[in-house]
């Protein structure tokens, strides 16, 4: 049996080198399942023919490295930083902002399948847990959707006031709290998780969470305002959806209005914003900048 060395926080112990655990690692690196376990065996039959009993992480991880560049070199990248990412002591807390209609959702599973993080939620549910926690009669405006959220209003805002920004501000300041509470408990339980949605806009969560190295915030667009309309119809004609197609078309001028207004405070705080035209280069995106905060995509191959 080839074992594996690790160290982990000083502490040094052995475990089973697994063909299994190796081929969805690199799975999660985008490759083929065949090739996967291909160059998993491969790594085995090297070990045992050399007669290698026990092999460091960083060896294997090396050894690993060249066989991926000889098949891909951007493969290997994906490799190494799905590595630096999972190896992270820290939970991670992954934010991903946009109006309705860009594909926060999508993007969010995607990145949560690359990463292995079994953690998702998204801000439309937290918004509903405070929807039975506190009354219409007390705050009108969460009963509203985030793009008619003005419809709440017990005072009508003063005429220099954009109504329809006025509500979304506050119907977004209201779930903040909400998303503040999830990712306090995900740093204090160590969990990783990702949040999505609509009422993630930057300046709105607490600047003590958003300073934290491990606490990411992005923010998705969608310059061309046909392409934006063209996903309601492709999101609302999804036999397992039942969202009401002529209620975001009737607003549609409302959601461009409410993603300007993200942009214009991700411009304001440095939270990168991506045109999420293409769905594997927006992904590919999050994840390399995410990587960023764990070292140069050599630390991980140093003991």
């Amino acid at each position: 049996m080839v074992l594996v060395r690790r160290e982990v926080k000083g502490k040094v112990y052995t475990e089973p080198f697994s063909k299994g655990i190796l081929s969805r690692s690199l799975i999660r690196a985008e490759l083929k399942p065949n090739k996967a376990h291909e160059i998993s065996n491969k790594i085995e039959s090297d070990l045992v023919e050399k007669s290698i009993t026990t092999i460091s992480t960083n060896d294997l991880v090396n050894r690993i490295i060249e066989l991926l560049e000889e098949e891909n070199p951007l493969i290997a990248e994906n490799y190494l930083n799905w590595r630096k990412i999972r190896n992270s002591d820290d939970p991670l807390i992954i934010l991903i902002g946009g109006a309705s209609g860009v594909g926060t959702s999508s993007i969010s599973y995607e990145v949560s399948r690359r990463l292995g993080i079994k953690s998702m939620i998204s801000t439309d549910m937290i918004r509903e847990v405070m929807r039975k926690i506190v009354s219409k009669e007390l705050s009108p405006v969460i009963h509203e959707s985030s793009f008619s959220s003005q419809k709440g209003f017990r005072v009508a805002p003063p005429p220099e006031f954009d109504y329809v920004l006025a509500g979304f501000k506050d119907h977004v300041g209201t779930v903040s709290v909400g998303i503040e509470a999830v990712i306090e408990r995900a740093l204090t339980e160590g969990i990783s998780i990702i949040i999505e949605g609509v009422h993630l806009v930057p300046g709105f969560i607490r600047k003590d969470l958003m300073d934290k190295d491990n606490v990411l915030m992005f923010t998705l667009t969608l310059k061309d305002e046909e392409m934006h309309k063209s996903r309601f119809y492709s999101r609302c004609n999804d036999g397992w959806a039942s969202r009401p197609l002529k209620k975001y078309l009737d607003n549609f001028d409302s959601i461009r209005k409410t993603l300007k207004y993200m942009e214009d405070q991700a411009k304001k705080e440095g939270v990168p914003i991506i045109e999420n035209v293409d769905m594997v280069e927006t992904r590919e995106f999050i994840i390399k900048a995410i990587a960023k905060y764990y070292g140069g995509l050599n630390d991980v191959r140093k003991d």
